[in-house]
């Protein structure tokens, strides 16, 4: 990677994980599309001199950007422009016009603010306004202003730092800002054209894909050109693949191999979702869920979408027996023939939503989720599934998942929306 990138977050809020970190992410995105690479991304609190070590270390390792989110608004522990400024051995100074727009918001917004031309409103607009001497301020899109400072040669040198706010609203706003200011427009202009892309696989260990790769690199088929990372999450594994425009030719390659050897397994070449997936393959008809062991989750998952209202009508969580038969009509001499947990019974479940909430498809789910509860002939992490679409005798299917009861009940949602898929996509 011809560019390289680090980012921090700053907050003690982030750090205790009373806030969750959407910035670094976000940004690693953007810088992404741009071509370049983010190396790290670190969390500190509001010391001031942890943020100087993580700049340093930062800047130890030769990177050639360093953005900052965090820290920029008017109370004593907002330290990041200053603490920034004091690394980089560059003064504060006030910017009067800066100074009269960050009044300007405040009066626009709080008409009523007590104290704006005088006392601790005062004191907290100024405390905004001061800018490293031969900085560029970015215009607020909150009342604080970001700041880029360029960068610094010579024996010890300093890379170009962007100092954003932290709401994540406003610092997206500001990124248009950030990347056309002439610092940052230099280091990019340096920057490669890389591209991304995602092949998703269901049923896929890591270890049999380390080996795909393995026996492709000692094909030279020239894999060291590209960038390679796993990552298994909900049961699926996650393949991203980062490289060169010039280098497409061997990326399609690689495709071309993993499609040989796991095509039966790969779902996606694209990056889509096995959740955009469902929505292509429900084509206008409207789905509901039957839920035991995973108590709503499978629902949830389904409305996680925005308009999922369009094809979503509703979810039963049936947990008990009872349940079962009062809400959508399972026969209790059928729960005590087969036992709750039973392809019989995630049928009539399936079917029972599918009738009572009026839908095209419907999908079940009863199982062990565990701790407690299993048997020699149902071991915990035994679940049953039932699909049944209009029009179709009603597919179920039984899985057995490893881990405890997060993980059993984690890797159930996602083989539910894949059942559906398949049987949607069933001629």
């Amino acid at each position: 990677m011809s560019v390289r990138a680090g980012i921090i977050v700053t907050g003690t809020e982030v750090l205790t994980n009373r806030i969750t970190d959407q910035n670094g992410p976000w940004l690693s995105r953007q810088l992404l599309t741009l071509g370049v690479d983010v190396a790290h991304i670190m969390i500190c609190g509001d010391r001031p001199a942890d943020l100087i070590a993580q700049l340093r270390f930062l800047t130890d390792q030769g990177v050639d950007l360093i953005v900052t989110s965090g820290g920029l608004g008017p109370t004593a522990d907002d330290l990041t422009v200053a603490t920034i400024a004091e690394f980089c051995h560059r003064e504060l100074l006030l910017d009067p016009e800066l100074e009269e727009h960050i009044a300007g918001i405040i009066r626009r917004y709080r008409p009523r603010t007590p104290d704006l031309d005088a006392g601790p409103t005062r004191t907290g607009i100024r405390k905004q306004a001061q800018i490293p001497t031969g900085a560029t301020a970015l215009p607020p899109t909150g009342t604080a202003p970001g700041v880029v400072i360029p960068p610094v040669a010579g024996d010890r040198p300093i890379p170009t730092i962007v100092i954003l706010p932290g709401p994540p609203g406003e610092l997206q706003q500001m990124w248009r800002s950030a990347i056309a200011s002439p610092a940052v427009a230099d280091v990019l202009t340096r920057a490669e054209d890389l591209q991304q892309e995602t092949v998703r696989a269901y049923g896929l260990h890591e270890a049999q894909l380390a080996e795909t790769l393995r026996r492709a690199e000692a094909e030279n088929a020239g894999l060291d050109r590209l960038e390679i990372t796993t990552c298994l999450r909900h049961g699926e594994l996650d393949m991203v693949t980062r490289f060169d425009s010039r280098d497409v030719d061997i990326y399609r390659h690689l495709l071309q191999i993993l499609t040989e050897h796991h095509g039966h397994q790969i779902f996606s070449t694209d990056g889509s979702t096995i959740d955009d997936q469902l929505v292509d393959a429900l084509d206008g008809r409207s789905i509901a869920t039957a839920e035991s062991c995973t108590g709503g989750l499978v629902a949830a998952r389904l409305t996680d979408r925005p308009g999922s209202s369009a094809y979503v009508t509703g979810g039963v969580v049936s947990y008990s027996n009872a349940a079962k038969s009062d809400l959508i009509d399972v026969p209790s001499e059928l729960i005590a023939s087969h036992g709750a947990v039973s392809e019989q019974v995630a049928a009539a479940m399936a079917e029972g939503a599918r009738h009572r909430l009026q839908v095209d498809v419907a999908v079940s789910t009863t199982g062990i989720a565990g701790p407690g509860g299993g048997t020699e002939s149902k071991p915990v992490g035994t679940v049953c599934f039932g699909v049944a679409v209009e029009g179709r005798p009603t597919y179920t299917v039984t899985r057995h998942f490893p881990g405890d009861r997060e993980r059993v009940r984690d890797l159930t949602t996602t083989a539910a929306l894949h059942l559906v898929v398949a049987q949607l996509r069933r001629k």
